[in-house]
């Protein structure tokens, strides 16, 4: 099911960040009474009705200003809204209807998107202030809504009209639930359209050698003797330092929702800069989502080969990505098609190792004979003890154990724990997440 995104817009100081906050139910923009505290885009995710939706808080809009950071502030908001699904414009109740909140809502309505006026301060219990009604005047057909976005109240009521406002067929966007969702992930110009086009068997795609040419991430389903695929052309991620143009920008957050709705990234590495530090952190973003990944080394064709080239490249991969060692290697090249007709196979088999279950059963043989090889780390006389482990999800795999003090079970016996789990069922291509819980008596040795 597609994520809906709510992106809550408005001049400054009328509590966008606090309904931020209250939505996602942590502070995580940063509140105070001053205007424009709040300067670029902030993401958050939150839950209302069985439906999950991400949040987005922008910087206050100044529609008329020379100020360049105002300026910034403004394109941001206007990334916001080109992305968002629904908009919350928060307007301020104690100042009544301004000139700017007039202007703010003329861009609003220009952008085509369904609008929640959001009323905020509201915060006395009782009627309402004849101001209020002045906000009907913004003209919206969703009719505005009174809220404290301090104490909570009204919030509900505005998560309400927000999923009232989607589309009608806006699941459909998702693509196909059937299919494996495969997300072609890398930095401009390292192949990702021409991968896409080669894996269709058509141009689906525009390839160019301009990089960037790819702005938004592009769905293509496909159907073949390995199954049903929804493929996704990101647009190339770039360093955030160089990524000035706003429609850049955009592009950028659609990579990462993206990798968030995959269930399998390919990361595209140009064969012939290695793995760069851009890779680095683009590898990063699927290996924090926990996405099963597999690490394409393009343009193979162009680079000249010995016995010994595979081997010191598999090499300097796994050092720069030493936290992602788990993702298989494949060597292709999109121009000739060398080696792409395997990648389906690996697809399948990471995304089947992704969903793996493993009984619990198993799992503590795998576990008992670990500790028997491996002792449990000790400090000042109190011994690691480790009473069962179970999976708890899949996708990727999630393991709970058990132990009598959490803080004896140091990060480098995790790791040897996972191992022995990597040795034992393979896992091949995913990230494992272990949960530490602490049970029993914390003084037993």
């Amino acid at each position: 099911m597609a994520k809906p995104v709510i992106a809550i817009v408005g001049r400054p100081n009328v509590g966008k960040s606090t309904l931020f906050n209250k939505l996602i139910g942590e502070r995580r923009a940063i509140v105070e009474d001053v205007p424009g505290i709040t300067r670029d885009r902030i993401y958050g995710e939150t839950e209302w009705r069985g439906r999950k939706l991400m949040v987005i808080d922008t910087g206050g809009i100044e529609p008329k200003t020379d100020n360049i950071i105002l300026q910034k502030m403004r394109e941001q908001a206007q990334i916001a809204i080109d992305m968002a699904d629904v908009i919350l414009f928060v307007c301020d109740i104690r100042t009544g209807l301004l000139a700017d909140d007039l202007d703010i809502g003329m861009m609003l309505m220009r952008s085509g998107k369904p609008v929640v006026p959001c009323i905020n301060k509201a915060d006395k219990i009782g009627d309402l202030p004849a101001e209020f009604y002045d906000f009907y005047q913004l003209g919206f057909e969703i009719e505005p809504i009174a809220l404290s976005s301090l104490h909570g109240s009204g919030s509900g009521d505005v998560l309400d009209a927000a999923l009232a406002a989607l589309p009608d067929d806006f699941d459909s966007e998702e693509g196909d639930d059937d299919a494996v969702s495969v997300a072609v992930i890398g930095k401009p110009n390292a192949g990702k359209s021409s991968i896409v086009n080669r894996l269709c068997g058509d141009e689906r795609c525009i390839v160019s050698d301009i990089p960037g040419t790819t702005r938004d991430a592009i769905d293509t389903t496909i159907e073949n003797e390995f199954g049903r695929f929804n493929l996704i052309d990101t647009a190339g991620i770039r360093r955030q330092a160089k990524v000035e143009d706003r429609v850049e920008k955009f592009s950028v957050l659609r990579a990462k929702m993206a990798v968030e709705r995959a269930n399998v990234c390919l990361l595209m590495v140009d064969a012939k800069e290695g793995v760069t530090e851009q890779d680095e952190k683009i590898a990063g973003i699927a290996h924090e989502a926990g996405k099963a990944s597999i690490i394409c080394i393009n343009k193979w064709d162009l680079i000249d080969k010995d016995n010994s080239t595979t081997n010191e490249f598999n090499k300097k991969v796994y050092d720069a990505l030493s936290y992602m060692t788990y993702a298989p290697i494949m060597y292709i090249s999109a121009k000739t098609g060398q080696r792409v007709d395997k990648l389906f196979e690996q697809i399948n088999y990471v995304h089947n190792q992704t969903n793996m279950r493993v009984s619990t059963g198993m799992l503590n043989d795998v576990l008992a004979d670990a500790v028997a090889r491996v002792q449990p780390p000790s400090d000042k006389g109190r011994r690691l003890k480790i009473y069962y482990m179970t999976q708890i999800s899949v996708a990727p795999p999630t393991f709970v154990i058990f132990c009598n003090n959490a803080e004896l079970f140091h990060f480098s016996y995790q790791r040897y724990i996972e191992n022995c789990l990597r040795q034992t069922f393979g896992f091949k291509g995913t990230p494992i997440r272990l949960i530490i819980r602490q049970k029993g008596d914390e003084g037993e040795e």
